[in-house]
Protein backbone atom coordinates (compact mmCIF):
# COMPACT_ATOMS: atom_id res chain seq x y z
CA UNK A 1 0.00 0.00 0.00
CA UNK A 2 1.05 3.55 -0.67
CA UNK A 3 0.30 7.01 -0.36
CA UNK A 4 -0.70 6.93 -4.36
CA UNK A 5 -2.81 4.37 -3.18
CA UNK A 6 -4.66 5.79 -0.75
CA UNK A 7 -4.94 9.13 -3.01
CA UNK A 8 -6.41 6.96 -5.77
CA UNK A 9 -9.18 5.42 -2.83
CA UNK A 10 -10.48 8.74 -2.42
CA UNK A 11 -10.91 9.81 -6.45
CA UNK A 12 -12.85 5.87 -6.63
CA UNK A 13 -14.89 6.21 -3.63
CA UNK A 14 -13.14 3.00 -2.35
CA UNK A 15 -13.42 2.82 1.39
CA UNK A 16 -9.79 2.47 3.48
CA UNK A 17 -9.92 0.10 6.12
CA UNK A 18 -7.20 1.00 9.13
CA UNK A 19 -6.52 -0.66 12.15
CA UNK A 20 -4.38 0.21 14.60
CA UNK A 21 -1.24 -2.04 15.82
CA UNK A 22 1.56 -1.87 18.41
CA UNK A 23 3.72 -4.91 18.43
CA UNK A 24 4.99 -7.75 15.54
CA UNK A 25 2.46 -10.53 16.57
CA UNK A 26 -0.44 -8.70 16.16
CA UNK A 27 0.69 -6.74 12.75
CA UNK A 28 1.10 -9.38 11.19
CA UNK A 29 -2.50 -10.59 11.55
CA UNK A 30 -3.91 -7.07 10.89
CA UNK A 31 -1.58 -8.01 7.60
CA UNK A 32 -2.59 -11.59 6.81
CA UNK A 33 -6.35 -10.09 7.09
CA UNK A 34 -5.73 -7.93 4.56
CA UNK A 35 -5.61 -4.33 6.30
CA UNK A 36 -3.30 -2.45 4.19
CA UNK A 37 -3.09 0.08 6.38
CA UNK A 38 -1.72 0.26 10.24
CA UNK A 39 -1.60 2.82 12.49
CA UNK A 40 0.84 2.49 15.13
CA UNK A 41 -0.98 4.61 17.71
CA UNK A 42 0.02 6.68 20.79
CA UNK A 43 -2.97 4.78 22.16
CA UNK A 44 -0.39 2.48 22.99
CA UNK A 45 -0.17 4.70 26.15
CA UNK A 46 -3.50 3.11 27.86
CA UNK A 47 -4.07 -0.12 26.22
CA UNK A 48 -0.79 -1.60 25.94
CA UNK A 49 1.35 0.79 28.88
CA UNK A 50 -2.07 0.59 31.17
CA UNK A 51 -1.84 4.78 31.65
CA UNK A 52 -5.31 7.03 31.25
CA UNK A 53 -4.13 9.37 28.74
CA UNK A 54 -1.80 9.50 25.77
CA UNK A 55 0.55 12.29 27.40
CA UNK A 56 3.23 10.27 28.74
CA UNK A 57 4.26 8.17 25.59
CA UNK A 58 7.34 9.11 24.59
CA UNK A 59 9.33 9.10 21.02
CA UNK A 60 11.64 5.95 22.24
CA UNK A 61 8.65 4.36 22.81
CA UNK A 62 6.81 5.03 19.30
CA UNK A 63 10.21 4.60 17.52
CA UNK A 64 9.94 0.64 18.83
CA UNK A 65 6.57 -0.10 18.37
CA UNK A 66 6.82 1.36 15.27
CA UNK A 67 9.93 -0.78 14.12
CA UNK A 68 7.97 -3.81 15.45
CA UNK A 69 5.16 -3.05 13.70
CA UNK A 70 6.88 -2.22 9.96
CA UNK A 71 9.46 -5.68 10.13
CA UNK A 72 5.91 -7.89 10.77
CA UNK A 73 3.85 -6.22 8.09
CA UNK A 74 5.65 -5.31 4.92
CA UNK A 75 3.14 -5.03 2.32
CA UNK A 76 0.85 -2.29 4.99
CA UNK A 77 0.93 1.18 4.97
CA UNK A 78 2.80 2.25 8.30
CA UNK A 79 1.50 5.59 9.84
CA UNK A 80 3.85 6.18 12.81
CA UNK A 81 2.06 8.55 15.55
CA UNK A 82 3.70 11.74 16.64
CA UNK A 83 3.42 11.72 20.31
CA UNK A 84 3.03 14.56 22.45
CA UNK A 85 5.70 16.88 22.78
CA UNK A 86 7.40 15.61 19.74
CA UNK A 87 6.41 18.53 17.32
CA UNK A 88 5.01 21.33 19.64
CA UNK A 89 7.94 22.83 20.11
CA UNK A 90 9.63 23.80 16.88
CA UNK A 91 9.22 23.29 13.57
CA UNK A 92 12.88 21.52 13.40
CA UNK A 93 12.66 19.48 16.29
CA UNK A 94 8.66 18.12 14.82
CA UNK A 95 10.81 17.14 11.16
CA UNK A 96 13.67 15.04 12.91
CA UNK A 97 11.40 13.66 15.26
CA UNK A 98 8.74 12.92 12.14
CA UNK A 99 12.37 11.62 9.86
CA UNK A 100 13.19 9.31 13.11
CA UNK A 101 9.90 7.11 12.51
CA UNK A 102 10.53 6.79 8.79
CA UNK A 103 13.67 5.21 9.59
CA UNK A 104 12.23 2.98 12.35
CA UNK A 105 10.16 1.74 9.24
CA UNK A 106 7.30 4.09 8.87
CA UNK A 107 5.83 5.39 5.61
CA UNK A 108 4.39 8.13 7.44
CA UNK A 109 3.72 10.28 10.39
CA UNK A 110 0.37 11.62 12.00
CA UNK A 111 0.02 14.59 14.45
CA UNK A 112 -2.71 16.21 16.14
CA UNK A 113 -3.84 19.99 15.24
CA UNK A 114 -4.91 21.83 12.99
CA UNK A 115 -4.03 25.62 10.99
CA UNK A 116 -1.66 26.02 14.25
CA UNK A 117 0.68 22.88 13.46
CA UNK A 118 -0.01 23.62 9.28
CA UNK A 119 3.59 24.68 9.35
CA UNK A 120 4.99 21.59 10.59
CA UNK A 121 2.90 19.90 8.20
CA UNK A 122 4.47 22.22 5.16
CA UNK A 123 7.98 21.51 5.75
CA UNK A 124 7.58 17.94 6.68
CA UNK A 125 5.67 17.20 3.24
CA UNK A 126 8.51 20.06 1.30
CA UNK A 127 10.89 17.13 2.52
CA UNK A 128 9.32 13.98 1.23
CA UNK A 129 7.86 13.03 4.77
CA UNK A 130 4.32 11.76 4.09
CA UNK A 131 1.64 13.66 6.98
CA UNK A 132 -1.60 12.41 8.33
CA UNK A 133 -3.66 14.68 10.22
CA UNK A 134 -5.97 14.31 13.63
CA UNK A 135 -8.69 17.07 14.14
CA UNK A 136 -11.94 16.45 16.53
CA UNK A 137 -11.49 14.91 19.49
CA UNK A 138 -7.54 15.01 19.54
CA UNK A 139 -6.50 12.50 22.84
CA UNK A 140 -3.36 14.94 23.62
CA UNK A 141 -5.33 18.01 24.15
CA UNK A 142 -7.80 15.64 26.26
CA UNK A 143 -7.51 18.56 29.59
CA UNK A 144 -8.01 21.46 27.23
CA UNK A 145 -11.18 19.93 25.92
CA UNK A 146 -12.59 19.03 29.04
CA UNK A 147 -12.34 15.49 29.00
CA UNK A 148 -12.75 12.66 25.93
CA UNK A 149 -15.68 14.68 24.37
CA UNK A 150 -17.59 14.64 21.33
CA UNK A 151 -16.07 18.00 19.22
CA UNK A 152 -17.61 20.25 16.77
CA UNK A 153 -21.29 20.42 18.14
CA UNK A 154 -21.51 23.51 17.74
CA UNK A 155 -21.77 25.43 14.60
CA UNK A 156 -18.64 28.11 15.03
CA UNK A 157 -16.81 24.94 16.60
CA UNK A 158 -17.46 23.15 13.45
CA UNK A 159 -17.11 25.96 11.01
CA UNK A 160 -13.50 26.14 12.58
CA UNK A 161 -12.19 22.53 12.31
CA UNK A 162 -13.73 22.61 8.35
CA UNK A 163 -11.00 25.67 8.17
CA UNK A 164 -8.21 23.79 9.93
CA UNK A 165 -9.21 20.45 7.60
CA UNK A 166 -8.35 22.87 4.68
CA UNK A 167 -5.53 24.52 6.21
CA UNK A 168 -3.84 20.73 6.82
CA UNK A 169 -4.73 20.06 3.53
CA UNK A 170 -3.16 23.14 1.77
CA UNK A 171 0.03 22.35 3.82
CA UNK A 172 0.33 19.18 1.91
CA UNK A 173 -1.20 16.68 4.01
CA UNK A 174 -2.43 13.53 2.39
CA UNK A 175 -5.27 12.28 4.67
CA UNK A 176 -7.24 13.33 7.62
CA UNK A 177 -7.98 11.36 10.92
CA UNK A 178 -11.82 12.58 12.08
CA UNK A 179 -12.56 11.67 15.79
CA UNK A 180 -15.75 12.07 17.31
CA UNK A 181 -17.17 14.54 15.62
CA UNK A 182 -21.53 14.52 14.69
CA UNK A 183 -21.32 12.61 11.65
CA UNK A 184 -23.02 15.08 9.44
CA UNK A 185 -19.82 17.31 10.32
CA UNK A 186 -17.92 14.40 8.74
CA UNK A 187 -19.54 14.21 5.73
CA UNK A 188 -18.87 18.33 5.19
CA UNK A 189 -14.81 18.11 5.50
CA UNK A 190 -14.70 14.67 3.37
CA UNK A 191 -16.88 16.37 0.39
CA UNK A 192 -14.76 19.40 1.00
CA UNK A 193 -11.48 18.05 0.59
CA UNK A 194 -9.51 16.36 -2.37
CA UNK A 195 -7.73 14.23 0.33
CA UNK A 196 -8.60 11.02 1.99
CA UNK A 197 -10.68 11.55 5.77
CA UNK A 198 -10.39 8.53 8.28
CA UNK A 199 -13.10 8.07 10.83
CA UNK A 200 -12.75 7.16 13.84
CA UNK A 201 -16.59 8.07 16.04
CA UNK A 202 -17.30 10.57 12.84
CA UNK A 203 -19.86 8.45 11.38
CA UNK A 204 -20.18 6.60 7.86
CA UNK A 205 -19.07 9.12 5.64
CA UNK A 206 -15.64 9.56 5.71
CA UNK A 207 -13.22 8.06 2.83
CA UNK A 208 -12.25 5.40 5.80
CA UNK A 209 -12.10 4.14 9.48
CA UNK A 210 -10.00 3.40 11.29
CA UNK A 211 -10.55 1.64 15.30
CA UNK A 212 -8.19 0.59 17.54
CA UNK A 213 -7.39 -3.43 17.61
CA UNK A 214 -7.62 -3.84 21.31
CA UNK A 215 -11.21 -2.81 21.07
CA UNK A 216 -12.47 -4.32 18.09
CA UNK A 217 -11.27 -7.07 19.19
CA UNK A 218 -12.76 -7.27 22.73
CA UNK A 219 -9.45 -7.23 24.52
CA UNK A 220 -9.68 -3.78 26.48
CA UNK A 221 -12.96 -2.93 27.94
CA UNK A 222 -11.95 -0.46 30.79
CA UNK A 223 -13.72 2.50 28.90
CA UNK A 224 -15.64 1.25 25.56
CA UNK A 225 -16.45 4.73 23.42
CA UNK A 226 -20.25 5.01 21.49
CA UNK A 227 -18.33 4.25 18.17
CA UNK A 228 -16.56 1.12 19.03
CA UNK A 229 -17.88 -2.03 17.60
CA UNK A 230 -16.73 -5.84 18.79
CA UNK A 231 -16.14 -7.97 16.59
CA UNK A 232 -14.73 -10.45 19.06
CA UNK A 233 -14.43 -11.16 22.61
CA UNK A 234 -10.81 -12.32 23.18
CA UNK A 235 -10.23 -11.07 26.86
CA UNK A 236 -13.37 -13.68 28.00
CA UNK A 237 -12.12 -16.53 25.73
CA UNK A 238 -8.33 -15.67 27.81
CA UNK A 239 -9.76 -15.62 30.64
CA UNK A 240 -11.49 -19.08 30.05
CA UNK A 241 -8.31 -20.55 28.90
CA UNK A 242 -6.30 -19.51 32.02
CA UNK A 243 -8.93 -20.51 34.04
CA UNK A 244 -8.83 -23.66 33.00
CA UNK A 245 -4.83 -24.03 32.83
CA UNK A 246 -4.84 -22.99 36.53
CA UNK A 247 -7.15 -25.73 37.47
CA UNK A 248 -5.87 -28.76 35.55
CA UNK A 249 -2.01 -27.40 37.41
CA UNK A 250 -3.53 -27.50 40.66
CA UNK A 251 -5.30 -30.85 39.99
CA UNK A 252 -1.98 -32.80 38.24
CA UNK A 253 -4.02 -33.02 34.98
CA UNK A 254 -1.08 -30.69 33.06
CA UNK A 255 1.23 -31.84 31.70
CA UNK A 256 0.04 -35.11 30.65
CA UNK A 257 1.70 -37.93 29.42
CA UNK A 258 0.92 -36.69 25.77
CA UNK A 259 3.07 -33.19 26.79
CA UNK A 260 5.75 -35.12 28.08
CA UNK A 261 9.53 -36.09 26.88
CA UNK A 262 10.47 -39.40 27.05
Amino acid sequence: MTILEVQQYKRERKKLVVVTAYDALFAGIVEQAGIRVILVGDSLGVVVQGKANTLSVTMEDMLYHTKLVAGAAPRALVIGDMPFMSYQVSTEEAVRNAGRLLQAGAAAVKLEGGAVMADRVKAMTSLGIPVVGHLGMTPQSVHSLGGYKVQGKVEDHAAKLLDDARALEAAGAFALVLEAIPAELARRVTQALSISTIGIGAGPHCDGQVLVLYDLLGLFDTFVPKFVKTYAHLKTDALQALSRYKEEVEQGRFPSDSESYH
